[in-house]
């Protein structure tokens, strides 16, 4: 159920947040001056008021049944008016020109600080990290500055390209948590054509506008992060409309470009009874990311055909082995791939992403700040036990990994499975001290290394908990 507001809290929320139509919905930025209903928390704009009054006059709708307002509202379903709009539909209100701007150009991190943090919780990758760091930086600069000479500064958003489980959503994430902006992740195979099923363009930028809180001045200046961007490639061989392909592009060019877009408060449809606001995606920075299964073929193709006979002339067979093929691709991949020129074009900054190898999967178990095995750790660690991983044990959880061809979200579903029976036995046995994981463990040609708590450890752990032989002493004198 919708959450509502009601008594004081109504009040605080008062100030800071628009009043909207009860009866069409539009906020009073965009409706005007709101008529308060007395007794009521209710508020109605005055075009809604006079199209009452013509309808009542034009039909003696009032005078032949001698109803008032207060009847009115009853008649439609006793709904409290202090509950007439829900939390998530409120807009809040723009602040004063004076107030101090949302971002600072003082204090916006440079892109050495920005990589600095995320290898803290990204591995490898440092390439990428490099291209998000400054293309961000630059952005927000941009925006910080805004108008200040005839000098215009263009928009740079980005278009990551990678194999599944890269790291390409993980990275976005973490750039926004770090920066401090709304952020809105959403998945492009659900986008659709306006008129046909499935989600509006538009709903993206809605989507970040519940991120900032119904905020709309920090909402213009959010990130979206629009994943599976391959998925609305042009369908080939096909006679049909291409609603969610080729339409769906042509449909993101004024958001990637910058417009003003009508967008429902509080829902992804406009034909929803909400309220609807405006917002210009001019400072909205976009980021695609997609796993573009098939272009490393694409590439490999056009860089074998230029290949040439004679002494000097390349092997043709010199990329077939190529790990990082998709640092080689270029705009032209992309159009053959399926995307439409003017797409291409509004993501000027192409951000390839390596493959991960068993290397970067063992730092990525346990170099990071919340990698996974310190997670299990700490788990055990609840129980007083202790859990350690063998080197070779390790390198077999990335091999497993590899095999599945998932990227880094093998790597969980992995030790979730030999961990299972661990996790279950240790709370059995409170004499189990510490438990270290083995290669033939992992591969299940053997057990775990488990080792018993020593005397000491019992007895402190003894001294914690409260004299058992005195409150058996006490037992026995009564």
């Amino acid at each position: 159920m919708e959450e509502y507001n009601n008594g004081s809290e109504h009040q605080d929320r008062k100030d800071d947040y628009e009043d909207i139509c009860y009866m069409c919905r539009r906020p009073e930025s965009k409706a005007g001056k709101m008529l308060h209903i007395p007794n009521t928390e209710m508020c109605i704009c005055i075009d809604c008021m006079e199209r009452s009054f013509q309808l009542m006059n034009n039909n003696n709708f009032m005078n032949g049944f001698g109803m008032n307002f207060q009847d009115m509202f009853d008649m439609s379903g006793g709904v409290d008016p202090s509950q007439a709009v829900p939390k998530s539909q409120q807009l809040k209100k723009k602040k004063p020109e004076e107030a101090a701007p949302v971002l600072d150009i003082h204090h916006i991190p440079a892109p050495h600080k920005i990589k600095a943090q995320l290898d803290e919780y990204v591995i490898g990758q440092d390439h990428a990290k490099k291209v998000v760091s400054v293309a961000v930086y630059n952005h927000y600069k941009r925006v910080a500055t805004n108008t200040m000479d005839d000098i215009e500064i263009d928009k740079s958003n980005i278009l990551m390209i990678g194999p599944t489980g890269c790291g390409k959503t993980y990275l976005v994430q973490t750039l926004a948590r770090l920066l401090d902006v709304p952020l809105a992740i959403t998945d492009a195979t659900s986008l659709t054509e306006a008129g046909y099923i499935g989600d509006d363009i538009e709903s993206v930028v809605s989507k970040l506008l519940a991120a900032a809180d119904n905020d709309v001045e920090r909402a213009q200046q959010g990130i979206i992060f629009i994943d599976e961007i391959d998925k609305i490639a042009k369908k080939k061989n096909v006679n049909s409309r291409d609603v969610s392909g080729e339409s769906v592009q042509q449909g993101l060019l004024k958001l990637l470009e910058g417009a003003d877009v009508e967008v429902p408060v509080g829902a992804n449809s406009k034909n929803a009874m909400v309220p609807l606001t405006t917002i210009n995606t001019r400072n909205i920075l976009f980021i695609c990311g997609g796993a573009f299964p098939d272009l490393e073929r694409i590439v490999r193709e056009r860089l074998t055909r230029q290949t040439s006979i004679g002494f000097a002339a390349e092997i043709r067979d010199k990329y077939d082995n190529e790990k990082n093929i998709l640092n080689y691709v270029t705009n032209e991949d992309l159009r053959k791939f399926g995307m439409i020129p003017e797409f291409i074009g509004r993501l000027p900054v192409v951000c390839p992403l390596q493959g991960l190898d068993t290397e970067m999967l063992v730092k990525i178990l346990k170099e990071p700040k919340n990698a996974i095995l310190k997670q299990y750790q700490k788990l055990l660690a609840l129980d007083e036990v202790k859990l350690e991983f063998e080197d070779d044990a390790l390198t077999a959880i990335a091999e497993k990994a590899l095999e599945k061809d998932t990227g880094a979200r093998a790597l969980r579903s992995i030790i979730e499975e030999f961990m299972l029976d661990i996790m279950y036995e240790i709370p059995k046995d409170e004499n189990i001290g510490k438990v270290t994981i083995t290669r033939s463990y992992v591969e299940g040609k053997g057990g775990p290394l488990i080792e018993i708590r020593t005397v000491t450890a019992d007895k402190n752990r003894q001294a914690l908990l409260p004299d058992s032989s005195q409150s058996d002493d006490k037992d026995n004198k009564e």
